[in-house]
């Protein structure tokens, strides 16, 4: 029984912390069409974080505010994500991508100069994460369309992260061992306009 219902609020004690192997290792593909229990889930996932970002909601629920969530990060073994969030320019972006793929990605990469952080790990950690700085990615939407989505900038970030989720890696495993600030040459801030 999927205790992700449509009308379940997930709260912090519902994200799966680092060091839970769940977190690093590669998640199954989803089955299509979707079952009614994964768009539940999804729709669950999705409120998450536009409660995260809602001043009222996120002091009721204690909620730690979130731009993406993956369902292994609630202890899924499933190929799916959400994210929400404002862009740089401030447009909104609002995904719910399953079986995602980045099909084509730039030469060019940014980071975020404050780092990345993630809903699972409850510290601080410090250094750059170089990500692409633009990306295609194809996967299903909820309704099970197939759909081919370009992004930049930081919703190309976020996705990047989130897809790593998928895969069993996280942000820190990206940042130099030997040097935490070391980036690759062809590395920009996000904040930098030069990389568009």
């Amino acid at each position: 029984m999927n205790k992700f219902h449509t009308n379940y609020i997930i709260t912090m004690k519902d994200i799966v912390r680092e060091g839970d192997p769940i977190l690093h290792q590669s998640t199954k593909d989803v089955e299509l069409p979707l079952s009614n229990e994964d768009k539940e889930t999804l729709i669950c996932m999705m409120n998450f974080l536009k409660n995260s970002q809602d001043p009222e909601q996120a002091i009721k629920y204690k909620l730690r505010a979130g731009v993406g969530l993956s369902a292994n990060q609630i202890g899924l073994n499933k190929r799916m994500f959400v994210v929400y969030l404002l862009d740089e320019k401030g447009a909104k972006h609002e995904y719910t991508l399953i079986n995602p793929k980045i099909v084509s990605h730039s030469v060019s990469m940014i980071y975020l100069p404050q780092s990345e952080g993630c809903l699972s790990v409850d510290r601080d950690v410090k250094g750059y994460v170089p990500r692409y700085a633009r990306i295609k990615v194809k996967g299903f939407n909820i309704e099970g369309e197939e759909k081919a989505i370009k992004l930049s900038g930081y919703p190309s970030i976020v996705v990047q992260h989130e897809i790593d989720h998928l895969n069993g890696i996280m942000f820190y495993d990206r940042i130099n061992k030997e040097n935490p600030f070391t980036l690759p040459e062809n590395a920009k801030s996000l904040y930098d306009d030069s990389w568009e």
